[in-house]
Parts: structure tokens; sequence; C-alpha cells
């Protein structure tokens, strides 16, 4: 069990401040990068036809040409509009890519800004996603992504080195900064409309790493979930909170404000803390359960201990 004492430590060493995001703390992980095991489980083709095997016919390959469909072909690769044009069903050719894209899709919404212990939530996200970001560099991979708030989203086109990182980390941080700026104010949920975005920016065949708490999803997000992991790769990294799961033990009711209401908490009543956990509980497996069903491969972090321990532990 790491001391209050270690984490102070390593506030200072990976110069974080927990609430507010500077570039200095993610470019700390650029010496991390290693750390990292969140690569894609897929088998690795020698270095003349690139990087990654595509898990999927079609996946992991860039345009080469047209020709007419012939029995055994994958039907999403039918080009429509030649098809109408001739009035012949032709589908579309595609070649291995040298490297693959990886798009990272970080959320500062609202629920994000919050935390109990060492950091928010939203720092942790930021924290995972400059790792990402590192790591895809260190592969040779092109980095893309789209960092989003209750009231706007940064967008990066995928390039490659380490360029793409440093515009992805400075993209990091005027987002946060604008989320806590304007965190009393009015906020609709714009997950779904940034999932569009990204179903738009990234072709088949890339990786895409989701970082987020996901508990703003509706319907029209898992839609967009859906339509992305038909031709994306796709790994959430599903951020939480020690408070989201068990109420501590406290002496007297706490008065805690959330979306301009307040709410009385009863923590020093066992029988209110219980039922809170059973709760949450449900409410986060049945999360976790969708999200498997529409096409993630997650992984769970928190936001009250440093990552590179986390890392360690999985």
């Amino acid at each position: 069990m790491q001391s209050e004492l270690d984490y102070q430590s390593w506030l200072k060493t990976s110069h974080s401040h927990g609430v507010n995001l500077a570039l200095k703390e993610l470019m700390y992980y650029k010496a991390k990068a290693r750390l990292l095991e969140l690569a894609p489980k897929v088998k690795i083709k020698n270095r003349l036809t690139g990087q990654y095997l595509a898990p999927h016919k079609g996946r992991g390959m860039e345009f080469a040409e047209v020709r007419h469909y012939q029995q055994g072909d994958d039907i999403r690769s039918i080009d429509w509009r030649v098809t109408a044009r001739t009035g012949e069903t032709h589908t579309k050719l595609f070649q291995e890519e040298k490297e693959r894209p990886v798009f990272i899709f970080t959320d500062f919404s609202n629920s994000m800004l919050f935390g109990s212990k060492l950091l928010l939530k939203s720092i942790q996200a930021a924290h995972i996603s400059a790792l990402v970001a590192w790591s895809a560099c260190q592969r040779g991979d092109r980095i893309g992504g789209i960092v989003f708030n209750h009231h706007g989203h940064l967008e990066l086109k995928p390039s490659a080195r380490e360029k793409a990182v440093l515009k992805l980390c400075h993209n990091l941080c005027d987002s946060h900064r604008q989320a806590l700026d304007h965190i009393d104010q009015p906020t609709t949920s714009h997950f779904s409309d940034n999932l569009k975005r990204l179903n738009h920016l990234a072709k088949p065949g890339s990786l895409v790493y989701l970082v987020s708490d996901f508990s703003a999803l509706d319907d029209a997000s898992f839609k967009q979930l859906e339509i992305l992991s038909r031709h994306c790769e796709l790994i959430g990294c599903h951020i939480s909170d020690p408070f989201e799961h068990q109420l501590p033990a406290f002496k007297q009711t706490v008065t805690v404000s959330a979306n301009g209401s307040e709410f009385a908490l009863p923590l020093m009543d066992k029988g209110f803390r219980d039922s809170f956990a059973k709760t949450a509980e449900h409410a986060f497996t049945t999360r976790m359960e969708r999200l498997t069903k529409s096409g993630l491969s997650l992984i769970s972090f928190d936001a009250a201990s440093p990552l590179e321990l986390q890392l360690v532990r999985k």
C-alpha cells in the first residue's frame, strides 16, 4: 500500500498538480512509454509489409484499385459508386499499410472533472492519452485524435513523430483549461456527436483508444460505437474514482453539489453506504457489459493512484 508521502513525492516528480493540467506533466510520460502494455494483441508482420497484422480482411489496408466482384469477396468492400455507374458489381482491393493510425479519443466532460483523492479523473485521462501517444510515437505510428469537453472539441488528423504528440498534448491542456473555466455553466452531453466525428476521422484499420468514464453514453453513442467497431479496433480506458464505488464512512451528513443541485449524503449511515455501493456496482457492471457488446476491449483505471503503478499491476 502506497503512503500519502509516496504519492506527494510522485506528484512532485511527475510535475502533476492533480487539478490543473500542464504540458510538463504530459512530457513526463515520454520516458514512460515502454511501460505501456495496451498495444493491440495482434501478430507483428515483417518490416516490409507493416507492423500489424489486420485482424479482419480489409482492415489496416490502403486502397489500391477496383475490380469486378468475385465470389468470396467481402461485401463490405463493394464500391457502390462504381457499381451504380457501370451496372455491374465492383469491389475495392487494398494493400497493407506500413503503419497503423492510432486515434486517441479523450473525454473532459463535466463528470470527468471529479476526484476524491490523488487526481481528477480528467487528469488521469490526460495522462493515459499522453502515454498512449508517446508509445505510438515510439512504435512509429501516426497519431490522431479528438479531445472534447461540454463546450467544444479539438481535432487532430493523423500525423507522425513527436510533432503529433506535442500537438495532442497542447490540445489536452487547452481543452482541460476550458472545461475547468466553464465548469459552472449549464451543459449538455456531446458524446455521441464527437463519436460521429471520430467515425469520419478514423479510417478502416485504425486503432482507437477511448479514454472516459463513459457515464454520458446514450443509445446514439452506442450506435456510433458499434459502427466504429466494424472497421476499427477499439480499446476503452474506463476511468473511475473510489468515491463512485464506495462512499467513505464519516461522522455526519455531507452536502455535495452536482449539476447545479445539492445532495445530502448521510455518510454515518452504514446501510446508506452499502445501498450506494450495491447500486453503483450494478450501474458499472451494466455499463461495462454494454460497452463490451458494442465492440470495445475494456481496461479499468482509477484516479486515486499514479498511472505507472496501475500499469505495473496489470
